[in-house]
């Protein structure tokens, strides 16, 4: 069900959600979190399917703000607040509140949030592009204990995972480390077997629209304490993402290659080459791995810290290249 609420006010979207549950049923009862996602008008779409997948694991309220102060809506001049609620099947397990604000209302995104925050539940916000500066001094950030990114959409993921590094807070996490979980599953499971031998160098190949490559390699070095070169290549030649990983050790070399989208090859000295599923993680995916967990991630805040400055990186227009 979609309940649409133009020129409206907060008051009048809570008083609606108060109705919808009277009428309906227990609509915000069981929720365990506030998602609060900041995406640009016209770009929420994506963003609220993930959140609507990901609250089956998840029940939450999805407060969706989008604001242009540049802009008034069907060119009226004064402040306007559009609103939309969703419930039932066009909200997966979640409520969803999207609220469009145009004119001088929309420099108050976060007074339009608060009103509209579960009582008593954590908050977690998430900025599908254009993420601020310094995701905890924003304000949506300041009422957040978790605050999302994601590098991978700027126009130049490296420097955004680099300003992220400058600007880190505990609760800050961005989807270019979430989507290395399997990578780190893989890597950790090669190296709790036989033989035992310490890990002397480490190379780490990916497109250079990749800032998971660079957080890989920030995370081996700290977990292996072996340096670490960083080879990232133009996403024109070959495929983006993170494309191959070598650690050298002193029976040889152990290489974990993904020339597709889906399947990887893990080559061992001694062994044959064999097949491993590695398929590249979807958006819901991502969203619903960082909402399993509320607390600052201290894993990510030393690579992203301490791993990262510790990578040595070349650019390439391709493999085989001279920089």
């Amino acid at each position: 069900m979609i309940i649409d609420l133009p020129d409206t006010t907060v008051s009048a979207v809570s008083k609606a959600l108060v109705n919808i549950r009277e009428e309906g049923g227990a609509v915000a009862l069981g929720r365990v979190l506030t998602l609060v996602i900041a995406a640009a008008l016209g770009e929420e779409e994506e963003a609220i399917e993930a959140a609507n997948d990901a609250s089956r694991e998840h029940p939450m309220r999805v407060i969706v703000i989008s604001t242009d102060p540049q802009r008034t809506d069907h060119g009226q001049p004064q402040a306007r607040l559009d609103a939309q609620i969703r419930v039932g099947g066009d909200a997966g397990a979640s409520e969803v509140l999207v609220l469009k604000a145009y004119g001088e209302i929309a420099d108050d995104a976060a007074g339009l949030v608060m009103g509209l925050l579960l009582p008593d539940a954590p908050v977690v916000a998430w900025w599908p592009y254009n993420a601020p500066e310094t995701p905890s001094a924003s304000p949506l950030g300041r009422i957040a204990q978790r605050r999302i990114t994601d590098a991978a959409t700027a126009a130049d993921p490296a420097s955004a995972i680099r300003d992220l590094a400058d600007s880190y807070r505990p609760g800050d996490t961005d989807f270019a480390w979430t989507r290395l979980t399997l990578w780190r599953a893989q890597l950790a499971a090669v190296l709790d077997q036989p033989p035992y031998e310490p890990v002397t160098a480490i190379e780490v190949v990916g497109a250079a629209d990749s800032p998971s490559t660079q957080l890989l390699a920030g995370w081996l070095t700290l977990q292996l304490d072996a340096p670490v070169e960083v080879t990232v290549t133009d996403p024109a030649h070959g495929p983006s993402g993170i494309r191959r990983v070598q650690l050298h050790r002193p029976s040889g070399v152990v290489t974990l290659e993904r020339p597709g989208a889906g399947v990887a090859v893990l080559t061992q000295p001694g062994q044959p080459a064999h097949d491993i599923s590695l398929p590249r993680r979807s958006l819901r995916d991502c969203l619903a791995e960082e909402l399993r967990r509320l607390d600052p991630d201290e894993v990510f805040g030393a690579v992203i810290r301490e791993g990262l400055p510790r990578c040595s990186v070349t650019t390439v227009a391709q493999e085989g290249t001279t920089p």
